[in-house]
């Protein structure tokens, strides 16, 4: 078994010598940086390395591992392509957001956020996924690893205590400020 191994790792050797100045400049010549074409030359030897018993002896070796670059490369631009669609995507939800955000935007929002920071981590974590994220008690419940009636009870007291905090929360604060609960059915 070892001389199998060493008889492997030989013919292997043979192919990097022979091919790999040619695959860098294959390489080179079609990917997007230099990083790219090293990145597509080393995951090449890999696959060869894996299949090394596919690849074909003589001349035919030599056209194969130039197949097996080419597929590298068409991969990895299909997979970079897949993540500019997406970032694309995902900034324009991002720039809907923000303009949903900025069109809700009310001077007290800096009065509620202060109020919101003073509170116990637990409620104003209990708060916030009741009101910004629209969940119900027994969702905050497991969101929390809570039963939904401990979530109950800790939602009426946050919002008594924040309510309390928008009333004593300094200059500004007599604007009118009702926390209530949001609109939706009982869970």
């Amino acid at each position: 078994m070892r001389e199998g191994e060493e008889l492997r790792r030989r013919r292997f050797d043979q192919l990097f010598r022979e091919t790999r100045t040619d695959l860098l400049a294959f390489l080179v010549r079609r990917a997007e940086s230099p990083e790219d074409a090293a990145d597509a030359l080393a995951e090449t030897y890999l696959i060869v390395w894996r299949k090394l018993d596919a690849v074909p002896s003589g001349h035919q070796a030599r056209p194969w591992l130039f197949g097996v670059a080419r597929n590298v490369l068409l991969k990895g631009m299909t997979r970079r392509r897949s993540h500019r669609v997406l970032v694309e995507r995902l900034a324009g939800e991002l720039r809907v957001l923000g303009a949903v955000g900025s069109a809700r935007a009310d001077p007290r929002s800096g009065m509620v956020r202060a109020a919101l920071a003073r509170l116990p981590d637990l409620d104003r974590e209990i708060l916030t996924l009741s009101a910004w994220e629209g969940l119900s008690p027994t969702e905050i419940g497991v969101v929390l690893g809570r039963s939904a009636n401990f979530v109950r009870v800790r939602l009426h007291r946050a919002r008594v205590r924040l309510q309390r905090e928008l009333d004593e929360g300094g200059p500004g604060s007599s604007m009118a400020f009702t926390v209530a609960a949001p609109a939706r059915p009982p869970s």
